[in-house]
């Protein structure tokens, strides 16, 4: 482990995460640091979560399981699937079209999602005048494909935003 991966060092992300459902009948597990993190202002994410945006923690696929329950498929049940929680609905995660190799999970699920801060907003085209979110990027769709390496690296050097809870 280099210096800056130790326990409690600035780039620590302190695995793995734990997380469920509204209702704890589905729960998942993180064991691979985010590759970036996502706000969708699209009209199709604003309809799903019934908000202004979704938000996304874009995990490697092999970082990412289910542990308990069986997530059903819902939103448009096309070749893009969302995963939701069958008993109370939750959204939880996205496998897209194409990129088996990530995850979205809406980092709201985890049971400590205090670290999440967006790093790039998509569609913000379609947002609401008034979302703001601090995302440093924004994209009127998605980013080229060809862009994300260097957001990704972006991403990996910042390091985890933990938050210090006052008390």
């Amino acid at each position: 482990m280099t210096p800056d991966r130790e326990a409690g060092g600035p780039h620590d992300w302190r695995l793995p995460w734990d997380g469920g459902c509204r209702c704890g009948r589905v729960r998942i597990r993180v064991t691979a640091p985010p590759l970036v993190t996502m706000a969708c202002h699209c009209r199709g994410c604003q309809r799903m979560s019934s908000s202004a945006f979704s938000l996304s923690a874009a995990i490697p696929a092999e970082g990412f399981a289910v542990t308990e329950g069986e997530p059903v498929v819902g939103g448009l049940h096309g070749a893009t699937r969302h995963f939701f929680c069958g008993w109370c609905m939750s959204w939880m995660f996205t496998r897209p079209e194409g990129m088996d190799w990530f995850v979205n999970l809406r980092p709201t699920m985890l049971d400590d999602p205090s670290w999440f801060e967006p790093l790039i907003e998509t569609y913000v085209g379609e947002k609401l005048a008034w979302a703001v979110t601090g995302a440093p990027h924004g994209f009127a769709t998605v980013p080229e494909e060809g862009a994300f390496p260097a957001l990704i690296a972006e991403y990996a050097a910042r390091g985890p935003r933990v938050r210090k809870v006052s008390s």
